[in-house]
């Protein structure tokens, strides 16, 4: 972020909500969109060439999807920006898809104004899960439950453990702090090593491989 502004991009193949997105967005102090791209092979270009902090990404685009569009971004990029996906289905295994290829979260197109902007000051601070129950939802329905708890689940301790299991419930790390009464510093040094040992590459992702490996049962 550049003096403290969340710098946007904009990725769907519909030029009205992308107007309606940007009218929202600017409108706001500390926000701005720097870039709009109409597909997703448009979007990938655009988010290298600008840099953002943010992108707001259409799930169904034509000729690169948003899901294939997220992959080549984060793995393209040395200091990737969050992607969250946009979407009119809440209940899509394409939006499953996006978060397990490292998309940050998901909106609904149909979300209130006020529920956009709190959403993408909140994945930029990158500390909390976007609709925890939502994500529990859609790994129930669509994740791929693995037949044996990988490696990675013996090698938690018990306050890790601890902690990922209070990320997946969608508190920020403050949160988690006053919960266990231990200092803010101290769970950011846990979220790491949870996020090293699952091989996540964010809290949404470490979410996602603890209800796939069963260390976390839906509901």
């Amino acid at each position: 972020m550049n003096d403290g502004t969340i710098r946007i991009v904009l990725a769907d193949d519909e030029r009205m909500v992308r107007t309606a997105l940007r009218v929202i967005l600017d409108a706001e102090a500390g926000l701005e969109v720097v870039g709009e791209a109409a597909t997703g092979a448009e979007a990938v270009s655009v988010v290298r060439e600008l840099r953002p902090d943010v992108v707001l990404m259409d799930v169904r685009m034509p000729e690169v999807d948003g899901i294939r569009a997220t992959e080549r971004i984060l793995a393209t990029m040395d200091d990737p920006p969050r992607v969250v996906v946009v979407t009119t289905f809440e209940h899509d295994s394409y939006v499953y898809e996006a978060l397990r290829a490292g998309a940050a979260g998901f909106l609904l197109k149909r979300a209130a104004a006020e529920d956009l902007v709190q959403a993408v000051r909140l994945v930029a601070r990158s500390d909390s899960l976007l609709f925890p129950a939502a994500v529990r939802g859609l790994a129930a329905e669509y994740g791929k439950r693995q037949a044996a708890a990988p490696a990675w689940v013996a090698r938690l301790t018990g306050r890790e453990a601890d902690v990922l299991r209070l990320v997946a419930a969608g508190l920020t790390n403050a949160e988690i702090a006053r919960r266990l009464a231990v200092g803010p510093a101290t769970v950011k040094t846990h979220v790491a090593a949870v996020l090293a040992k699952t091989g996540a590459r964010d809290r949404t992702q470490a979410v996602i491989a603890a209800y796939e490996s069963g260390f976390i049962t839906p509901g």
